[in-house]
């Protein structure tokens, strides 16, 4: 079996246990491991899921396992630290398709679930292009003799867009955001293959300018439903839709023609109808996810579409069928915590399956109505656990044994507040410092989620705890235009950037000030990533509470960033309008952090990824000079190989030590 390993153990082999400190530092980074991708087999004996690991060169990498539940046992698709997976099963089991690496080619690889028989079938390939919400890159036939996938093309751009000089036609020409190893759109299309299993042979079964992904082979084998942007102009007009391609001619049928986004197409076991996400607005751009995804089921013939899952006034994910057809499942978001679900088909009341507090990263239902999924708690990164709605799960995975062996986790409490204009309750998550006594006192840091249409809650956060063992608390605040908390509460940012959600984060700590007089008034920080960092960067404009601040990714001058992100429509959908129009330029500028920077009084320390399209960097540029101006303290990290927000470990962990040292350097010292 070249190039796969029997592991006799959940997952992998658990690290021995060294003495090491109580309490998390930057460098455990490099230890944690977490799963995600979780697939039962079809038979339900085995499990496909993948490990994703810290300890490599460069990013972040995850490797394949198959684990048969029976004894536990594992066998690796990888050797070393290569990368390996997701995995996708064939139909009768006995085969289990990944992207990873055989000799010395890497590409779409087919292996039987021992790790025997293992071929290339193809290189894999990609865009760097934005495109959001893509579902499965694999799709097998009912028969399991062929094997759908996507992969990447040049288009008719990519040679002039890759020459000397650098020619740009197209509206969208830069990378998607956590590329950041490029500074253009590569400007590939993706389009449908088929391998034959048993000859290798391929055959393309799309083609032209438009991207086609999100692939989902029906049970009778004629169509392959998929997902793309038919619209004119795609690069300015984010439109998805569902089609279905003839298998055997390659015909197309359109299924839906909305101004909704969909996404993710699934077919029924039954092959009658697709259960897909899909939105009830437009207010969805390439970026701005403002309208909240509900599970919506259309007849196979792209008639009766009905939204499924308007019982839930929440963000609804990846939905998937029961064997029988009875339910479609899905993750929820709800209050800080992504939940796993189910919804009849037929229509009614949603059942909830993992409701602990935490997140639910990826599942699978098998066919006996076990689920394996994988779920971040309080205490740990995601583990793989196993079980039947109803009762309780079993843990199958403890990649981090030896990192948490007798590591202290501090406690995350939820508490509620009025906000400032009395139209919402907001909820925010305090983390305790540990080490505490009766009459200690500690420094907090509020770290500031970004989207803004994101939620943070109690599941594990390694930085965070990184500060508890410091003595320091954090504060997270889902201030409004958070998800978790209905459409209503999303939509609540519209049209008020740096506005309303600001003093949210302002109350919240107002709040966690009066009610936990253990926090030290005068050892007050703030930072966050993207929208937090933003917001980092306005507060700090608008109070000298803070006594040190760290803005990462952020937006600290709304025009000029609205015209060098990767996705222009940013401010046309979260105001309403495009900038030119009416006064929205002015309004813009009274809301962006430089207008101010005359008032900062706070010391910043600004970091950036080089290659960051989402927030350029020139971003960051700006406020540094302008901070500098004015004579506040200032350090600008850049990080190179750096899209938007930080993946490389080393870089991470260097933030982490960064900000510490930071914070220790401003904060007056403990009376």
């Amino acid at each position: 079996m070249t190039g796969f390993r029997l592991l006799i153990l959940a997952g992998i082999v658990a690290v021995p246990v060294m003495p090491q400190s109580r309490t998390f530092t930057a460098s455990d980074l490099y230890r944690l491991r977490s799963a995600a991708g979780a697939m039962l087999s079809p038979d339900g004996a085995r499990l496909a899921y993948t490990v994703d690991r810290n300890d490599g060169a460069g990013r972040p990498y995850s490797q394949l396992f198959v684990m048969t539940l029976a004894d536990g046992g594992s066998v690796s698709f990888s050797k070393g630290n290569e990368a390996s997976g997701p995995g996708e099963w064939s139909p009768d089991g006995q085969w289990i398709a990944y992207n990873g690496k055989l000799g010395d080619s890497f590409g779409l690889i087919v292996a039987h679930p021992d790790g025997s028989g293992a071929k290339l079938l193809s290189s894999l390939q990609w865009t760097n292009s934005p495109l959001p919400g893509t579902g499965k890159r694999f799709a097998w036939s009912p028969d399991s003799k062929r094997l759908a996938f996507v992969y990447a093309v040049p288009g008719p751009e990519t040679a002039e867009a890759t020459g000397d000089p650098i020619v740009i036609t197209r509206y969208l020409y830069k990378p998607d955001y956590n590329e950041g190893l490029s500074h253009f759109n590569d400007n590939r299309r993706l389009h449908i293959f088929v391998a034959d299993i048993a000859t290798g042979a391929i055959r393309q079964l799309t083609d032209g300018t438009h991207y086609e992904h999100s692939i989902d082979w029906s049970p009778d084998g004629r169509e392959i439903a998929f997902v793309s942007n038919r619209e004119p102009n795609e690069d300015q007009f984010f439109n998805y839709d569902l089609f279905a391609l003839d298998a055997a001619s390659g015909a197309i049928r359109r299924l839906t023609a909305t101004e909704n986004a969909e996404y993710q197409p699934r077919w029924s076991p039954d092959g009658k109808t697709i259960a897909y996400l899909g939105t009830r607005r437009g207010l969805t751009d390439l970026e701005t996810t403002m309208e909240d995804t509900h599970v919506w089921l259309i007849d196979a013939d792209g008639r009766n579409r009905r939204e499924l899952g308007m019982d839930i006034d929440n963000r609804q994910l990846d939905a998937t069928w029961s064997s029988d057809g009875q339910w479609v499942y899905c993750i929820v978001e709800k209050r800080g915590n992504f939940l796993l679900a189910r919804i009849p088909a037929a229509g009614g009341r949603a059942e909830s399956i993992v409701a602990d507090r935490g997140s639910v990263s990826s599942y699978s239902v098998g066919r006996d109505d076990n689920i394996a999924y994988t779920f971040a708690s309080p205490g740990d990164l995601a583990q793989v656990f196993y079980g039947k709605p109803g009762q309780p799960s079993r843990k199958l995975t403890d990649l981090n044994a030896g990192v948490m062996a007798g590591k202290q986790i501090a406690a995350v409490a939820p508490f509620t507040f009025v906000s400032n204009d009395n139209k919402y309750e907001v909820e925010a998550f305090l983390t305790k410092p540990l080490n505490m006594t009766a009459d200690s006192k500690h420094p907090l840091i509020v770290v500031i989620h970004g989207g803004p249409h994101g939620q943070q809650g109690p599941a594990f956060n390694f930085h965070n705890q990184v500060y508890a063992g410091l003595g320091w608390a954090t504060l997270m605040v889902n201030y409004r235009g958070s998800t978790g908390y209905g459409q209503k509460f999303a939509d609540a940012v519209f049209g008020d950037q740096n506005g309303n959600e600001a003093q949210d984060v302002l109350y919240g700590l107002s709040a966690a000030l009066r009610r936990n007089l253990w926090i030290d008034r005068d050892r007050l920080g703030v930072e966050g990533v993207s929208y937090g960092g933003q917001l980092s960067a306005w507060l700090v404009t608008q109070t000298n509470i803070f006594k040190a601040a760290i803005p990462i990714a952020g937006i600290t001058n709304l025009v000029s960033y609205n015209y060098m992100t990767y996705y222009n429509q940013y401010e046309q959908m979260e105001f309403g309008i495009f900038p030119h129009q009416d006064n929205l330029m002015d309004t813009l500028w009274q809301r962006s952090a430089l207008k101010y920077v005359a008032q900062v009084h706070t010391p910043v320390m600004l970091m950036h990824g080089e290659n960051d399209a989402d927030v350029p960097i020139a971003e960051a540029e700006q406020f540094y000079i302008a901070l500098k101006d004015v004579g506040v303290e200032t350090v600008f990290v850049r990080y190179p190989r750096e899209g938007h927000g930080l993946r490389e470990p080393k870089h991470v962990a260097d933030s982490i030590e960064r900000s510490i040292q930071w914070y220790q350097k401003h904060f007056p010292q403990a009376h």
